[in-house]
């Protein structure tokens, strides 16, 4: 019999290809036969060795009716493919499967949406199907690039746009499930794959965005549309699922995409959707990978370093979101990372800010340069407000380094300053990045509670701190004592304490304090007279305003209230009392604005201590003064003094003494046990402890440094006194020791300051050389040449002499006798 004749007898052929036939209807729209499609199903099972040339026919099958355009029997051979694929679990599926997959491609290559979201689904559903033993061979590159084209698709027709993107986004989410799991299919996380996958979904995230500000939102959920057809939703559950079961070393490039495609589509101006993305990565990895995301954000911002002002906010905003999530949770060792690259782009604002500023001044283009100059200040106030929650958001023993690495990269004036070269931006630019960085710093230390001031106010950091307090800035002394109250005020009296006023009754505003602690008593014995020099010192600047004051007596209540015990409030007294003299006597040439401000600062600080200690004598004391003065003298309180207009006198009289706080009268009052009242017979005089201060003259400096200097070495006389029981009273007794000090450093500096340059100059050198003599006898004494038999040679009135020792006369040590 002739071959042919063979192929065209249906009994001939082989039973897999009769059984495939079988399933097809003659008319397609009668769909599946049922019947027939058990009898494959259990033909496959029963023989599974067969089941790669089942696949193999319904291919070839559904390739010829793709070209000949018969859809019905696509969308048959498709169903029974997927029947297939559910029922059969053996080995031998391997083969089937690249048929299946085969056929897909065919299926998504065409045309016909349709066609297109029939092979999706299909693919969904094989994804979807746990194999038993990984594939070694099997690649899905063409699916990932097919799915993310179809998430593009720009379809005319809006309804069959949507379904193509759906389909799309569901064929990206079913590669992601087949692969991420599988670690033969770790080429998924490749930049190559993740650069097609991550820009697809960020796509339809970001349509559904721009339909929604445009006034079209797309339908909701529930709304007569299923939420999962819902393009931005499935991208979004998508992204989430993805970055989800990213690992370590792939966060990197998942994230990477993230900040390219917000660059290409310019989405950092304005940066809503760059923000809802990172909210969603920040969410979706997992907490101990926040590190890295961060770090990519930092590395985004370095390179925008030269981008506009707006662009490079929006970066700083997406970072803030990151931080504070990432802030709750572990961090890692970028906390400081991200403090150090803050500041260096807070710094290159700054320094664009003064170029455009100093360019418009040379250009007539006056609008253009304020607007660049108001969105620097965009950018600026992005870091400050990053830096500020970042810190804020951190455990306390963090939130403790990162207060010290903020303030050590604060310029002050007279210490190195390694990171911020204040030459280079002038005097404004130092005084700008000075009030950004301790405007963070007030952020920083919001809520901050240390149990010791020792631990919360290190040297390193107070030091530093107080000499910005003594610069002629009273925005900056605002920012100093705003974060002292910050740190100081660990019971958050501040509020009870806002506006400076006579208080008539500080038991209703229920202070909460507790007994002082001994570390904190060691704190202040160690610091207090630094506190107090400082106060006392702010308190005279002539630009102080109402706010100053207002700052001062808080600062004041709070020291009261947190680190008081008796010793501790006679030397508030006295400094009270110290700063009442100083108004009245004037000797810096104050503005009557600033003497009346000082004595309305004194009344109200020592009507709030007066009641805070419960001492009635003392009550009574200072609200008969306080009395006399509503009645004689109104300015020299703060409910009048600090209001609009208020009138000023020519003159303090120190005669009304009826109007002053006096030494005497407090004395007594305090009189008894608990407080030393004699100590406030000496007066305060403000005592150089800290080596950071402003220094307003050079000649003042000089000077000092040689009265020290002649003070520092005493006369044979002096050492050769006998110590006896009068001398050692003499020396314990320090009564008047301190203004015995005022009045001679006043001598000093007047003298300095009114006598020739020429005499000066000569007071110098011979103090110098002075101290080259005494320092020349003192060598002489101490460091000597060691006894020699041959003689040593020594100089003296110029003439040089051999003085020979014998050998037995040497002292040797002991190691060198034997």
């Amino acid at each position: 019999m002739p071959a042919g004749v063979c192929g065209c007898c249906g009994p001939l052929r082989p039973r897999y290809k009769r059984l495939v036939d079988n399933i097809f209807p003659e008319d397609p729209k009668d769909g599946l036969s049922k019947s027939d499609m058990e009898k494959l199903t259990f033909y496959a099972v029963s023989a599974p060795e067969k089941l790669d040339r089942i696949g193999a026919y319904l291919a070839e099958r559904l390739s010829r009716d793709v070209v000949r355009h018969r859809y019905g029997n696509v969308v048959i051979a498709m169903e029974a493919l997927d029947q297939l694929l559910m029922a059969c679990h053996s080995q031998s599926i391997k083969p089937f499967v690249e048929s299946f997959l085969h056929m897909v491609a065919k299926l998504l290559e065409s045309r016909e949406p349709d066609l297109q979201v029939l092979g999706t689904n299909s693919f969904v559903k094989f994804a979807n199907i746990e194999e038993d033993t990984p594939s070694y061979h099997r690649r899905y590159d063409f699916f990932v690039s097919q799915f993310s084209a179809m998430c593009h698709s720009t379809h005319e027709d809006p309804e069959t746009r949507t379904r193509i993107r759906v389909a799309g986004i569901k064929g990206l989410q079913g590669v992601v499930r087949k692969t991420v799991n599988d670690e033969l299919q770790a080429i998924i996380w490749e930049p190559q794959h993740m650069d097609k996958l991550i820009p697809s979904m960020l796509f339809n995230m970001q349509d559904s965005d721009d339909l929604d500000r445009a006034g079209h939102p797309s339908t909701p959920s529930g709304a007569g549309q299923d939420g999962e057809e819902n393009p931005a939703a499935l991208a979004e559950s998508c992204f989430r699922e993805l970055l989800g079961r990213a690992a370590y070393g792939n966060m990197n490039n998942a994230v990477r995409p993230v900040l390219v495609h917000l660059d290409n589509h310019h989405l950092w101006d304005p940066n809503e959707f760059a923000v809802s993305c990172f909210r969603i990565i920040m969410y979706s990895i997992q907490a101990q990978h926040s590190h890295h995301v961060i770090q990519q954000v930092l590395n985004h911002l370095d390179t925008h370093n030269k981008n506009t002002p707006r662009v490079r906010a929006g970066i700083v905003q997406v970072l803030l979101e990151t931080v504070a999530i990432a802030a709750k949770g572990s961090v890692g060792p970028t906390v400081l990372e991200v403090f150090n690259t803050l500041l260096k782009h807070l710094r290159m604002s700054v320094d664009f800010e003064l170029g455009e500023s100093s360019r418009r001044n040379s250009s007539t283009s006056v609008s253009s340069g304020r607007g660049k100059e108001s969105e620097e200040r965009i950018v600026q106030n992005a870091i400050i407000q990053t830096i500020g929650f970042f810190g804020g958001n951190l455990p306390d023993y963090q939130r403790a380094e990162v207060m010290m690495f903020v303030m050590g990269k604060v310029p002050v004036y007279g210490t190195p300053c390694h990171t911020l070269d204040t030459v280079k931006i002038g005097h404004q630019g130092t005084k700008r990045i000075q009030t950004m960085l301790l405007s963070s710093l007030i952020m920083v230390t919001s809520g901050f509670k240390s149990k010791s001031m020792a631990a919360a106010l290190p040297p390193p950091f107070l030091d530093p701190l107080f000499s910005i307090s003594l610069m002629e800035d009273s925005e900056l002394r605002q920012l100093v004592l705003e974060i002292l109250h910050n740190i100081i005020d660990r019971h958050d009296n501040r509020a009870k304490l806002r506006g400076i006023r006579i208080i008539p009754n500080v038991a209703a505003l229920k202070i909460k304090r507790e007994k002082i602690s001994k570390q904190d008593v060691a704190f202040m014995k160690k610091h207090g007279q630094q506190l107090y020099r400082h106060i006392y010192l702010g308190c005279k600047e002539e630009d102080n305003v109402h706010k100053n004051f207002e700052l001062l007596f808080t600062t004041l209540a709070i020291l009261t209230i947190e680190l008081a015990n008796e010793e501790v409030v006679i030397d508030l007294i006295r400094l009270s009392i110290a700063l009442q003299d100083m108004a009245l006597t004037n000797e810096e040439n104050m503005p009557m604005f600033i003497r009346c401000g000082i004595m309305a600062l004194v009344a109200a600080y020592l009507n709030f201590l007066s009641q805070m200690i419960a001492n009635p004598p003392f009550c009574q004391h200072v609200s008969k003064v306080i009395e006399l003065r509503n009645m004689d003298a109104p300015y020299l309180l703060p409910e009048h003094i600090f209001r609009d207009k208020c009138p000023l006198p020519e003159s303090l009289n120190k005669e009304d003494r009826p109007l002053y706080f006096q030494t005497a009268d407090m004395a007594e009052c305090l009189a008894g046990p608990g407080y030393n009242a004699e100590r406030l017979s000496i007066p305060y005089v403000p005592q150089v402890t800290d080596r950071l201060t402003r220094r307003k003259s050079f000649v003042d400096t000089i000077s000092l440094q040689v009265d020290i200097m002649s003070n520092s070495l005493p006369d044979k006389s002096q050492l050769a006194e006998e110590i006896t029981f009068e001398t050692l009273k003499k020396a314990i007794d320090t009564t008047g020791l301190e203004e015995q000090e005022r009045e001679k450093r006043r001598q000093v500096m007047e003298k300095f300051q009114k006598a020739p340059f020429e005499e000066i100059a000569a007071h110098c050198e011979s103090k110098a050389n002075m101290l080259h003599d005494r320092l020349a006898q003192i060598f002489e004494l101490t460091i000597r040449p060691p006894p020699s038999p041959s003689g040593v040679v020594s100089i003296s009135s110029g003439h040089t002499q051999h003085q020979s020792v014998p050998v037995y006369e040497m002292k040797f040590p002991d190691l060198c006798v034997y």
